[in-house]
């Protein structure tokens, strides 16, 4: 598997959040791709989705957008379309947004160019970022580097280009999730005897970003204790937070009926532990 193949399917799948993965069409209809319409669009799905994380501005009760404005050298590493690098870009910091796959790139370029926005954004690969020693301030990246073959090589390079002293986030995929152990694991590759023909990371690949699709070719969730072992050499203390917004969905099916009526108080400590999503965030020593 190499950094190529993912580069590949990503640019010819890219993650539009429509009601097909890659496709533009919506629930409400098809919007052109690259358009003010349809990027408005995109956000709105995206941020619906993870609702629960949203303050004043989007994804503020993650991002530390009071400690990183005006000036602040802020690195995306796998920018998509560009939803989280406008939102770093409005909150006044120096946005520096890379990603491997040119489609992502040019529609970034294009959202950043109808909404009036100043960026730096790059076809660039994570796992040999081209920039110094310590330029960044802040660096994150969100949902991506899961996909990355390499994912250790993907985290030495963040923290290298990251200041001495700056803060990180990272979301990554959980193997200890309810969708994966139930929905991918248990539902598709016993009962539906796929792990006769896919092993471990074929099968989270296939029926995870892209499930309707063929030819995902690298998707491995992780879990806390790999992903602080990785960042180990490089910070002190990693906050590790699950994040639950899959849980609608996602008991919806484990438990059908009951998990349409489940009240939020009655969900929250399976979205605790359970969640599709990990966030990590520290601070470089």
């Amino acid at each position: 598997m190499s950094n190529g193949d993912v580069q590949r399917w990503w640019a010819e799948n890219p993650m539009t959040y429509g009601a097909t993965h890659g496709e533009t069409r919506f629930e409400d209809g098809s919007y052109e791709l690259g358009t003010r319409e349809f990027f408005e669009r995109l956000d709105r799905k995206f941020y619906g989705w993870n609702s629960p994380l949203h303050g004043e501005r989007p994804f503020d009760r993650l991002f530390p957008y009071n400690r990183y404005g005006a000036g602040s050298q802020v690195l995306e590493i796998g920018c998509g379309l560009g939803t989280m690098a406008m939102n770093w870009a409005r909150n006044g910091a120096a946005v520096t947004a890379v990603d491997l796959n040119p489609t992502s790139v040019g529609q970034t370029r294009q959202r950043f160019d109808l909404f009036g926005l100043k960026g730096d954004v790059r076809l660039m690969d994570g796992n040999r970022l081209e920039f110094p020693d310590d330029s960044f301030d802040y660096a994150y990246s969100w949902g991506v580097l899961h996909h990355s073959p390499n994912l250790q090589q993907s985290l030495t390079e963040m923290m290298r280009v990251l200041k001495p002293g700056g803060e990180f986030g990272l979301m990554l995929y959980s193997r200890r999730s309810i969708l994966y152990g139930y929905l991918i694991k248990y539902l598709e590759g016993f009962l539906h005897y796929e792990n006769r023909f896919l092993g471990p990371l074929a099968l989270a690949s296939r029926y995870s970003d892209g499930d309707r699709e063929e030819g995902n070719p690298h998707t491995w969730p992780v879990t806390k204790d790999e992903v602080r072992s990785m960042l180990a050499p490089y910070c002190c203390n990693v906050d590790v937070r699950v994040l639950g917004t899959d849980l609608d969905s996602s008991l919806t099916m484990l438990l059908p009926g009951l998990g349409l009526v489940l009240p939020g108080w009655a969900k929250k400590p399976w979205a605790r532990r359970f969640g599709w999503s990990l966030w990590f965030s520290g601070r470089k020593s």
